[in-house]
């Protein structure tokens, strides 16, 4: 595979104002209750370790979430119809909602909590990394969106790309690494 095509998160930019959220569920109709994208609050959510800080310096980050692109994705192994592959060209991890049955395997195994259940339809839903847009070079709207540039996306492969250039200059970590999914959200430190 020649390109990678991965999110990078300023941790430091982020304010949780849920803007990407938004962008998300109008880009990809989703309806109330389900997501595609979701900011953790360090305040709130229990990935976080708390308190943040040691009073009165205390502080709050905010995470958004998705789909994680990983490249060894235990969604894929896990479904049972081939419902979910990665794409050859970009590394993006998509869905044949036409193939899925609903059972639910792929979100149990997912370290990152990124697939939601149609309820309506009766099958899975998740990140695309908003492919319709990149098939057109466009950014997801996640990405479009952010008022403070917070959320970028990109080849990791291309020395050129901002994201490559982010991740070369700056600190950075990913979730739940010791899982072995190799997730392709980095998360630059505040």
């Amino acid at each position: 595979m020649s390109r990678q095509l991965a999110f990078v998160i300023d941790m430091k930019r982020c304010i949780g104002c849920d803007t990407c959220v938004i962008a998300c569920k109008v880009e990809n109709d989703v309806e109330t209750g389900r997501f595609r994208l979701k900011v953790l609050d360090s305040n709130r959510d229990p990935i976080f370790e708390k308190p943040q800080g040691v009073f009165p310096n205390l502080s709050q980050h905010w995470l958004p979430t998705m789909c994680h692109h990983c490249v060894d994705a235990p969604c894929i192994s896990a479904c049972p119809t081939n419902t979910l592959w990665r794409r050859e060209e970009d590394g993006l991890v998509m869905l044949d909602k036409d193939k899925c049955i609903g059972c639910q395997r792929c979100a149990e195994e997912c370290p990152y909590d990124a697939l939601s259940f149609d309820a309506v339809h009766g099958v899975a839903d998740k990140c695309t990394g908003c492919a319709h847009r990149v098939e057109r070079n466009q950014a997801p709207s996640c990405a479009l969106v952010c008022p403070t540039r917070a959320i970028h996306f990109g080849d990791i492969h291309d020395p050129s790309s901002t994201v490559a250039q982010l991740l070369a200059t700056r600190e950075h970590k990913v979730l739940a690494e010791g899982r072995g999914a190799k997730p392709q959200i980095y998360y630059l430190e505040p």
